[in-house]
Formats: C-alpha cells, structure tokens, sequence
C-alpha cells in the first residue's frame, strides 16, 4: 500500500496533525525542515498555514510539499525523542 495524507490540519507554529491512509494519526513539527529556498518563504506562519492536500500529501500555495512518506517518518522520531525518558543528572 502506498502512503497517503488524508486528513492535515493546522494546529500552532509550525505543527500540522495528519491523519495517514494506514490509519495513523500524528503531529509532525516541520519548524526545522524549512530552511531549503523553495520551503523559505512558508518561516512566515500566514503562509505556512495555507495548505491543502494534493494528491496524496500536503502542499502550499507555492508548489513546496514534502513525500508523504517523508512526513510519517519524521513524526515517528519526532514522538520517539519526545517521549524517551529523561535522566537526572548524576544518575
């Protein structure tokens, strides 16, 4: 089966949830994925949350979209790293 976006919302700063094709439902935060010149212009938030599903993935009004593979990924380690354990220091 190959991967869809489905649903994608908007939800603060440069967080969007999407629901998957799969049945996965999850937050990505794409803040630090827009520093390639075609991503540039969406560091603005007004243009940022301008989005739509096309075809199979979210894209932006400037033609910027990234794989819907690509964004599964990312929300996968993104929830992986934000919810490892922490360790006190000295422990």
């Amino acid at each position: 089966m190959f991967l869809e976006v489905t649903q994608a919302n908007y939800i603060n700063d440069f967080k969007i949830s999407l629901v998957f094709n799969n049945g996965a439902e999850m937050t990505v935060d794409l803040e630090n994925e827009l520093n390639v010149s075609v991503f540039n212009p969406l560091k603005d938030k007004s243009k940022f949350k301008k989005f739509s599903i096309v075809f199979n993935t979210i894209e932006w009004e400037n033609g910027a979209d990234f794989a819907p593979e690509y964004l599964y990924e990312l929300a996968i380690a993104q929830h992986q790293i934000a919810s490892e354990p922490t360790r006190e220091y000295g422990t």
